[in-house]
């Protein structure tokens, strides 16, 4: 239970079917604010017009972990091995510190299954998820065109060492 009034409850777990509903408003929201206003009419259409989220959705959901606050889905998370292919927080969630225990949960699964080396990607007009990745200690690896929204984007390939965490001793008396 959290003791500061500003930092909400976040339980993280494994996305279920019935979070698709509000994993795609999640996907929605946060492309209409990120992605929309940067691209291409033609790539905006192509997007529509893809079926995306809801296929990405569809094929991936099972890999999904999302963030809870008194039982709202305000948030998602996507890996495999040691790539982070999602982070999502819509708009009105943001700031309250789901992104970054999304975050944490990612590397924690990350390092439980042996990966030394996070990675991840945004693009270069993203400049709030840079910082935030930045504030997270990754460091940027690469950049090179994005092929995927065919709108000139250039993507930045973002990598963090994970460090092994450190187990607190336990502070049993002895006799």
């Amino acid at each position: 239970m959290s003791t500061n009034n500003d930092v909400p409850d976040i339980t993280i777990r494994p996305w279920r079917v019935d979070d698709f509903d509000a994993v795609k408003a999640i996907l929605d929201d946060t492309f209409a604010g990120t992605w929309l206003p940067e691209l291409t009419p033609e790539a905006a259409q192509a997007y529509k017009e893809s079926g995306e989220p809801a296929g990405y959705i569809d094929e991936m959901g099972p890999a999904f972990f999302v963030a809870e606050i008194d039982g709202e889905v305000v948030g998602m998370v996507h890996w495999e091995r040691d790539f982070v292919h999602a982070l999502h927080v819509p708009a009105a969630h943001q700031r309250k510190g789901i992104a970054r225990a999304l975050m944490a949960f990612a590397e924690d699964g990350m390092r439980a299954d042996g990966v030394e080396l996070a990675r991840l990607e945004t693009d270069t007009f993203n400049t709030q998820s840079q910082g935030f990745y930045l504030a997270l200690g990754y460091r940027e690896a690469d950049r090179y065109p994005d092929l995927e929204w065919h709108s000139g984007f250039t993507t930045i390939l973002y990598v963090k060492t994970l460090s092994p965490r450190i187990a607190t001793p336990s502070r049993s008396k002895t006799a």
